[in-house]
């Protein structure tokens, strides 16, 4: 069967209305804020909850990683089985799988329990991001996409920015605990399944059910050696060994295998020949940048104005208000502006040059910064996170037919959250090093004695997670830490930098193809034969 005679096939259905529209975005949009808020609100809570649990270092990182790593695999399975199933099925299943996740994560007793619930939430969350945007794909045309979109990527940025302060305030406040940073999603989830039940029908396109389950193996072992190197490699291992060496030549089989099976298989669950086009190849590019200033900053940031700079948890995420600010007008200002005027490169582009600028900024700071020059830098690089995230998803929904529409959006989705967990792994293995490195030439240059703690510190590795309780290290070591984290991190803010040049380059190249005003890709030509 044709794609033209299957979209024959889609039954008819009239033009949303605007608040139609809107209804189901509420729907869509409470459920994308609590899965979002779910992968950053822990950051600032993570110390609290390992010590309470009697945690280790590497479970520790295990919490984080195992999220984005579960969110990253599963993207694109959701998304290809949105073309093929009912989108409000799926789309209840994941909030309902989140919030199931969300329950036992709050009622862990230990670490490996919470670590396993964090899996549940992840792949919620997978779902999550590919089926709102497959569903605002099928039911909104290109031509009016960009106001709705807008207000999407706001509701993600914010929700990612203001996930460290919602979780600050939670362990600050004596008589909620650290449990109710996982409880606090509930409600609101259940509020998005009852209204989603409520108010969205879309038609649903009847096709055979294929699932390309060798597919899915391979792009899940594909995407998941890297993040489990990054995490890994520096602590356990060198980056220049042989078990690195494994790590990588075993990415580059398992994905080279995947290629095959999808350019042969019917339903592929990537679609190569969309991935193969010019502004989806680019917008894929791009997304790794945003994917890595979008996870990193709220993770880097909050720990800067923690540690460096000494503020309490809550304070640190009301210290990151500029990003939000940024991210919120610069979302959902251009998708207005897309919607009115019906051009989109210009904000893609502005959106590089302002997200470049910000991480520039930001990779020269040091513990002695003013704010106001480090809240420069946070709203410039909320501006370009808000201006090139959905839009870039915008871009390529453009290009596709409905039938598509899940597979396409999933699949920028999936580089964006694989670009944010790999580089928020190799970022913080980089302030690892450049902290201890710092810290060990400050004691060194401190005398005798400092020689001696720097001896110990370089043969026990990073020190654990002592040294980030500041608080409680004697005066002269603390003031060392502080300055050590305050130096380091503008270097990190310089890596992902370098990575914005490359989204830049990408998003100057994509080629501007005019906003359709229909959902499914009409082509006259293709009819008429």
């Amino acid at each position: 069967m044709t794609v033209t005679e299957t979209r024959r096939q889609l039954p008819s259905a009239p033009e949303l209305t605007h608040r139609e529209i809107l209804e189901i975005l509420i729907g869509l949009l409470a459920a994308l804020f609590t899965a979002m808020l779910s992968s950053t609100i822990v950051s600032n809570a993570l110390p609290t909850i390992i010590a309470d649990l009697e945690g280790s270092q590497t479970q520790y990182t295990w919490v984080l990683t195992a999220s984005l790593l579960a969110t990253t695999v599963s993207t694109p399975i959701w998304g290809k089985l949105s073309d093929l199933m009912s989108k409000k099925l799926l789309v209840q299943l994941a909030i309902s799988i989140f919030v199931i996740g969300s329950a036992l994560a709050g009622l862990s007793h230990n670490v490996p329990f919470l670590i396993g619930a964090r899996v549940l939430q992840g792949l919620a969350m997978g779902g999550l991001m590919a089926l709102a945007q497959a569903i605002i794909g099928a039911a909104i045309p290109p031509r009016s996409r960009g106001r709705y979109s807008g207000y999407m990527g706001a509701v993600m940025a914010v929700a990612t920015v203001s996930g460290p302060l919602i979780g600050g305030v939670i362990v600050d406040t004596s008589w909620l605990g650290w449990r109710w940073c996982f409880y606090v999603c509930v409600p609101l989830a259940v509020v998005s399944l009852v209204i989603l039940q409520k108010y969205l029908h879309l038609p649903v396109l009847k096709r055979e059910v294929r699932i390309d389950y060798l597919g899915a193996v391979l792009i899940s072992i594909t995407a998941s050696l890297p993040l489990l190197w990054v995490t890994f490699a520096g602590s356990d291992f060198a980056w220049m060994s042989w078990q690195s060496a494994l790590f990588v030549g075993g990415t580059l089989l398992f994905g080279f295998l995947a290629v095959v099976v999808e350019n042969r298989v019917a339903e592929p669950l990537v679609p190569l020949k969309v991935v193969r086009e010019r502004t989806t190849a680019l917008a894929i590019v791009a997304s790794l940048a945003v994917g890595v200033a979008m996870f990193g900053s709220a993770l880097f940031l909050g720990q800067y104005f923690q540690i460096a700079r000494g503020y309490s948890p809550t304070e640190a995420g009301l210290l990151t208000i500029p990003m939000m600010l940024g991210s919120f007008v610069g979302s959902a200002g251009s998708g207005q502006l897309i919607t009115r005027y019906g051009k989109w490169k210009r904000y893609l582009v502005s959106g590089g040059v302002l997200l470049l600028v910000g991480l520039l900024i930001l990779g020269t700071i040091d513990h002695t910064s003013p704010y106001w020059f480090v809240g420069l830098g946070m709203l410039a690089m909320g501006l370009g996170m808000g201006m090139t995230m959905q839009n870039l998803v915008l871009a390529v929904q453009n290009t596709v037919d409905v039938t598509q529409i899940g597979a396409s959006s999933a699949t920028v989705a999936f580089f964006r959250s694989l670009g944010g967990a790999v580089g928020v792994s190799a970022l913080g293995a980089v302030l690892a090093v450049r902290v201890k490195d710092l810290i060990v030439d400050g004691l060194l240059a401190s005398g005798p004695g400092g020689a001696e703690a720097a001896r110990k510190l370089q043969e026990g590795g990073s020190g654990g997670t002592s040294l980030l309780d500041v608080n409680h290290l004697p005066p002269q070591l603390a003031e060392l830490v502080r300055h050590a984290y305050g130096d380091a991190t503008g270097r990190i803010f310089l890596i992902a930098a370098a990575c914005a040049v490359v989204s830049l380059l990408a998003v100057a190249f994509i080629k501007e193809v005019p906003l359709r005003t229909t959902v499914a890709k009409v082509d006259v030509a293709e009819d008429e034969a």
